[in-house]
């Protein structure tokens, strides 16, 4: 389809499997009322920051493609962000989830909502648009697809999370556990985004 589709689906399976405000907004749900209540958070939430992905790339992309160095800054500061962003990961304190976290029970609106006003949904999309859209005529489907494949990536990742709510008991006892993951995740997430920049 285009060049950066495959290191942007490993990058979007980090980003969206990756422990977040949103994946634990998933989990303590789960935990509490069932995977049937965690299920429209998951819609809304992925929906939510797929349509930021798409509005990014819908407002910046043509007078991006206008401006080659302004567009080429971007992409540099999208990469040092997501490089930032695994550091954060990997250096995080390692704390084991519990089903008792506080996290209040969301529709699907309150989800959506939850992605408009997090700052950090919409740094994930600047840098989306900025390493992985590319340059050209195309770039505007390319903002489509990458838009459409985060949506269907983020599903199966936050019902992950909310398995995982249903029996966190006995599977992120373990700080270490955690601390392993966050690290493997974010070998991951630094690969995908510098593997953008190689192709």
């Amino acid at each position: 389809m285009f060049p950066t589709l495959l290191p942007f689906l490993l990058f979007a399976f980090v980003a969206s499997i990756t422990p977040g405000p949103t994946n634990i907004l998933v989990l303590s749900n789960s935990a509490r009322y069932g995977f049937k209540a965690a299920v429209p958070i998951i819609l809304g939430a992925c929906a939510g920051a797929a349509a930021i992905v798409l509005m990014v790339g819908s407002g910046f992309g043509q007078s991006l493609a206008h401006l080659p160095k302004v567009q080429t800054a971007m992409q540099w500061a999208g990469v040092a962000w997501l490089s930032y962003l695994a550091w954060q990961i990997f250096t995080a304190p390692a704390h084991a989830i519990h089903p008792d976290a506080p996290g209040k029970r969301l529709g699907l609106t309150g989800a959506a909502s939850l992605q408009l006003v997090n700052p950090k949904t919409w740094m994930m999309a600047l840098a989306v648009v900025s390493v992985f859209a590319g340059n050209g005529e195309e770039r505007q489907s390319h903002v489509v697809y990458l838009s459409l494949a985060f949506f269907l990536i983020s599903l199966p990742c936050l019902a992950t999370w909310a398995l995982l709510g249903i029996g966190s008991a006995r599977v992120f006892r373990s700080a270490k556990a955690m601390q392993r993951f966050n690290r493997c995740m974010a070998g991951l997430l630094l690969g995908s985004t510098w593997l953008s920049m190689l192709l």
